[in-house]
């Protein structure tokens, strides 16, 4: 299993930046799949931004070219930088991790405990 904590939410007012990080408890070197999810009040959980197979990028429309998603697997984090923040992306975030863990045939999934991020306009 991996423990994710997250940290670096906060309030901001439109046009503003955040940087949001995620620390893991085990390397993450061969964790392909890790990234953010955010879920606003009375909305379902949404991708926000993760890595995928071959490193590659995964962005949610809205969010593209204003987010910024980064690994660095030497500290285990996981960073989400955000720019040009907007009411709408008000919502919880959260860290996510996906992979096989030993011993096991199918794929599992872990999360953080969320980050508040509050943009006002």
């Amino acid at each position: 299993q991996v423990q994710l904590v997250e940290s670096g939410g906060g309030s901001v007012q439109a046009g503003g930046s955040l940087r949001l990080s995620c620390t893991a408890s085990r390397s993450i070197f061969n964790i392909n799949y890790m990234g953010w999810y955010r879920q606003a009040p009375g909305k379902q959980r949404e991708l926000v931004a993760t890595f995928i197979s071959g490193g590659r990028t995964n962005y949610a429309d809205s969010v593209e070219g204003r987010f910024t998603i980064s690994r660095d697997n030497a500290k285990s984090t996981v960073t989400l930088q955000m720019n040009n923040l907007k009411p709408e992306d008000t919502a919880v975030y959260y860290c996510n991790a996906k992979y096989i863990p030993p011993g096991a045939r199918s794929m599992s999934a872990y999360w953080g405990q969320g980050t508040q991020v509050t943009v006002s306009s």
